[in-house]
């Protein structure tokens, strides 16, 4: 599995090469769909307890599971472990 091999590298590597790497997955990070972006029930979708505004959008679509999420740029680490989970459940099922 990708992402088993993913963490395997983040524990067998440096500080200095994790952060590389978190900071190249956050650059990765797709911006939500503008309706995402300007929904009304916008806050409902906001993360509790997490000094970062990250807002997650899930939903399964034929039978996918679909992950949008919205990160602050000026938050790149965030946006780096954002992209890691969506990495992991984008598109999988969701059992």
């Amino acid at each position: 599995m990708v992402f088993d091999s993913i963490i395997r590298r983040f524990r067998a590597a440096d500080r200095a090469v994790r952060l590389d790497t978190l900071l190249d997955y956050a650059s990765k990070l797709p911006d939500p769909p503008p309706e995402l972006q300007a929904a009304a029930d916008r806050e409902r979708h906001r993360v509790a307890e997490c000094q970062t505004r990250v807002f997650l959008w899930v939903a399964i679509e034929d039978g996918r599971v679909t992950l949008h999420a919205d990160v602050p740029r000026e938050s790149p680490t965030v946006r780096g472990y954002v992209a890691l989970l969506r990495s992991r459940l984008e598109g999988r099922s969701p059992a």
